[in-house]
């Protein structure tokens, strides 16, 4: 028997706020484990400057409106604040979802929001990707309640830094996303909690062989970091059908349906093909998978994928 867990992250462009705190909870009244959005501030598909709202925002508003699901940005972007004040949102959103909070972080890619808000874009990913690492390290150090005091010559200049209230968690789970295979997954085995990976089964499974080098690199028992998987899908009785909504969905975020098609993504069709896929990423080692739910938010898929897909992939 497979326990197949399930996370559903409502894109946060091409919708109202009512739109998303119906989506929110009704995502957590099906029974998902856990919920998420982008952290952006201009949209990253089709038309930059449609709708999109602020990720910690809408996380402290889905905290007062659900009850039981957990709550992180998938992934938040590290270039956008001080890692002092990404540690202190995360502590404050567990108290205020009751214990629910993940910080999800990467080190950001979308050069425009960047340079039209004049935030600090630096020279490149590996540079963002060193950013990254001391930040996830500084944040993990804070959680868990130790002070930081920031090395000379690092990105950050921290001095005898140190937070409260700690967050209610005693361990507040840390999630990073990204397949970048020497820094990403290196900064993932050094202090994460959970990987978020893209791509088919194949390619994943390969990556977490780099994953496990890492982690024996940095004497980190692998079996301790959640495997994650990134899909899109959309379940109806037929791919046709199924396609039609896809393309109905890309026309509402002002994007050409081939510019959201990827070989892993979208999954299309009847519930029995989903649970086939979705079985592969679980024989490849990701036994959670989180979906993104473009606006308008599907309905039923979202009732579906959980209601009929899951019983399916954990009965084997």
């Amino acid at each position: 028997m497979t326990d197949l867990r399930l996370g559903i992250n409502l894109w946060s462009q091409a919708a109202s706020w009512p739109e998303t705190l119906d989506a929110a909870r009704r995502v957590d009244r099906l029974g998902y484990d856990s919920l998420w959005t982008w952290d952006h501030l201009y949209a990253i598909v089709g038309d930059p400057y449609q709708p999109i709202f602020e990720g910690w925002g809408l996380l402290h508003a889905w905290a007062m409106a659900t009850e039981r699901i957990r709550l992180g940005l998938m992934v938040g972007a590290n270039t956008f604040r001080n890692p002092g004040l990404v540690a202190k949102l995360a502590a404050t959103l567990d108290h205020v979802s009751g214990g629910r909070a993940i910080l999800g972080i990467g080190g950001a890619w979308m050069e425009l929001e960047h340079t039209a808000h004049g935030i600090d874009f630096g020279s490149g990913f590996g540079q963002r990707l060193d950013w990254l690492e001391e930040s996830v390290a500084a944040c993990r150090a804070l959680l868990d309640g130790r002070t930081v005091t920031s090395e000379p010559g690092s990105r950050y200049a921290f001095r005898e830094l140190r937070h409260a209230p700690l967050p209610l968690q005693e361990h507040l789970p840390i999630m990073v996303g990204g397949n970048g295979r020497t820094k990403t997954l290196r900064t993932i085995a050094r202090h994460a909690d959970i990987w978020n990976g893209f791509g088919t089964p194949d390619e994943l499974a390969e990556l977490d062989g780099v994953l496990r080098a890492h982690c024996t690199d940095a004497g980190r028992d692998p079996s301790t970091i959640e495997r994650t998987s990134n899909l899109w899908m959309i379940i109806r009785d037929s791919e046709e059908e199924a396609r039609q909504v896809w393309a109905a969905t890309a026309e509402h975020n002002h994007v050409p349906v081939a510019d959201v098609t990827e070989p892993s993504r979208p999954l299309l069709g009847p519930p029995a093909a989903i649970a086939a896929r979705l079985r592969e990423y679980v024989a490849a080692g990701f036994s959670t998978a989180l979906v993104e739910v473009p606006a308008p938010y599907d309905v039923e898929t979202l009732e579906r994928l959980i209601g009929e897909v899951k019983p399916l992939v954990d009965a084997g």
